[in-house]
């Protein structure tokens, strides 16, 4: 095998492997000394076929295979010799021209190929001990305990049956057909359906048109389905429903007692309040948690500058921008209606494209030479945890991961960057600051704070937060 570089143009390269001619038969000698022990041909015994009658039957298909491996064993070890670190596949480019290709099936010609990559930069971190950062910190109060209490008994309303017109807040419980153009659709007939007037839980017109309706009442009422309604075929469109209301309930608020306690899974009010509170810290702690980790990433994008390998880049930037131009076409919206243009949203997202690349090469060089590295109980945790948000599903969801040893990549992906990160803020300077509720979760739905790259830590993931959440 000889190797030779003919392109080193930043972080590209470009070599050209010659696999000479009497390798290639080695290789192809061997192979079909071990097809003459196995090959079944008729007037010959197994074992004493000769070489060349094997060579002349099986010689085109064997030299194929041999070449296949040959490819796959002096890529690998070009790549080796030279300690190139390839930021993505190899692409491999073979000889096109027949007349080639014919010399080299025939052992008249050495097999010369290309091989085309980016390879990773040298990635030197900056003295980590120098950050100096803010964690944002809000501590719990009995009043944010009282709000959680009366949220909780809000949302576990009792209904009292009434015979009274239907108010917002009542629940209505209805049986009801709806026809579009005269005819009945999918999804568009229930028994026993119950709706709380003013919820929102169903479409425009809908829980209008019941308002003040009474038991026993049969009523025909217009919905209108939203433009951006999940189901194409129904959106936009006006269906006419026909209903009959069974029951009218007033709201009552539940008494706060022990029973009411014990409904929730718990043995008292004071328990529940002890809940209530463990559950807001565990809230506030990782809303500021993506805070101080959003400052981390943000100050190590600006303390760094490294060439980046151009096509990890477009990969991002296209697995971004795929996904931008789908929720523009679901909610039917253009670049317009977000008040920018696409040459202006493309550039954004290329560097956001690029600060996910550098911040993921970044975070992979702390965590490679730190043997910081995620553990199969990790691992095997974090699949748990993804398989319980499917249920019904779970066996499937498991053999899905187990099947796809690439998608298990991605469940490691996230916690090697968290423990990266938190390696990190180990090192730094971080000190608490005290903030209001709503500055500790504004722009907690900030999608960027993360880094995503294919040889690092490159889990898209984002952390939601709702402090009315309890």
């Amino acid at each position: 095998m000889n190797v030779t570089e003919t392109n080193a143009d930043g972080l590209a390269r470009v070599l050209t492997v010659v696999v000479g001619a009497d390798e290639l038969e080695k290789r192809l000698s061997t192979r079909l000394d071990e097809l003459k022990d196995k090959a079944q041909i008729k007037g010959f015994r197994p074992g004493h076929v000769p070489k060349a009658h094997l060579r002349k039957i099986y010689g085109r298909s064997v030299m194929s295979d041999v070449l296949q491996q040959a490819v796959a064993d002096t890529s690998r070890d070009a790549l080796s010799e030279r300690e190139e670190r390839p930021a993505f596949q190899p692409k491999v480019t073979l000889p096109e021209d027949e007349a080639e290709v014919e010399k080299i099936f025939d052992g008249k010609a050495d097999l010369s190929y290309t091989l085309t990559f980016e390879v990773l930069p040298k990635v030197e971190a900056m003295d980590l001990s120098t950050l100096t950062l803010e964690r944002p910190v809000t501590a719990i109060t009995e009043k944010d305990i009282d709000e959680a209490v009366d949220r909780i008994l809000a949302t576990n309303q009792n209904y009292k049956p009434k015979k009274g017109a239907a108010k917002k807040g009542d629940r209505v419980v209805i049986d009801f057909v709806g026809k579009i153009d005269g005819k009945a659709f999918e999804g568009g007939t229930a028994d026993d359906a119950p709706i709380v007037l003013g919820a929102g839980g169903f479409i425009p017109g809908f829980e209008e048109g019941l308002t003040g309706a009474k038991e026993g009442d049969e009523r025909d009422i217009e919905g209108i389905f939203p433009e951006e309604y999940g189901e194409a075929r129904l959106a936009g469109k006006t269906a006419l429903f026909a209903v009959k209301v069974k029951e009218v309930a007033g709201p009552e608020t539940p008494t706060l007692d022990e029973e009411f306690a014990k409904s929730l899974g718990v043995e008292s009010v004071a328990q529940m309040r002890e809940t209530i509170k463990t559950r807001l810290e565990e809230d506030r702690a990782m809303a500021s948690r993506q805070k101080v980790k959003r400052s981390l990433l943000d100050a190590l994008n600006e303390g760094h500058s490294f060439e980046l390998p151009p096509t990890l880049v477009d990969n991002e930037f296209q697995a971004i921008w795929d996904q931008v131009t789908k929720d523009l076409e679901q909610n039917k919206k253009t670049f317009e209606d977000e008040d920018t243009t696409e040459e202006k949203a493309r550039e954004e997202y290329r560097d956001i494209a690029a600060r996910r690349v550098r911040l993921g090469l970044l975070l992979s060089e702390i965590g490679s030479r730190n043997a910081i590295t995620a553990t199969d109980e990790e691992v095997n945790k974090a699949l748990l945890e993804r398989i319980r948000q499917f249920p019904g599903q779970e066996r499937q969801v498991y053999d899905f991961y187990r099947n796809n040893p690439e998608m298990l990549g991605e469940l490691r992906a996230p916690i090697l960057e968290d423990k990266v990160v938190d390696y990190i803020l180990e090192l730094a300077k971080v000190t608490e600051k005290e903030v209001k509720l709503e500055e500790l979760y504004a722009d907690a739905e900030d999608g960027h704070d993360h880094a995503h790259h294919n040889h690092g830590h490159d889990h898209d993931h984002d952390h939601k937060h709702d402090h009315k959440h309890d």
